[in-house]
């Protein structure tokens, strides 16, 4: 059976001058998947570069579609919005809504 896939960057990235940075959505949703492991292993997690081009999910949602984090579902169509993948994940994977 198909499963949605998660695009999600890696946690941290260097800039030229050395200075670490991270994306706050990724970290919401990893945060997520961290507290919620036995909803996050039905999903696959994709873990991807800062860099672009990002291949992978070129691949999945096309070249105009890279950030991240973006939810891919199953049957197809996709969000790449924070609002919009947060709602898919509780309506698709039951996990809770954010409060604020």
């Amino acid at each position: 059976m198909a499963t949605d896939t998660l695009f999600i960057l890696e946690r941290s990235y260097f800039d030229e001058e050395g200075t670490a940075f991270y994306c706050r959505d990724c970290i919401e949703v990893d945060g997520l998947l961290g507290l919620f492991p036995e909803l996050a292993a039905k999903i696959d997690v994709v873990r991807v570069a800062w860099a672009k081009p990002r291949t992978q999910v070129v691949d999945a949602l096309g070249e105009a579609n890279q950030n991240c984090p973006a939810l891919a579902f199953a049957e197809g169509g996709f969000v790449n919005t924070q609002d919009a993948l947060l709602a898919a994940l509780h309506e698709r994977h039951g996990f809770p809504i954010r409060s604020s």
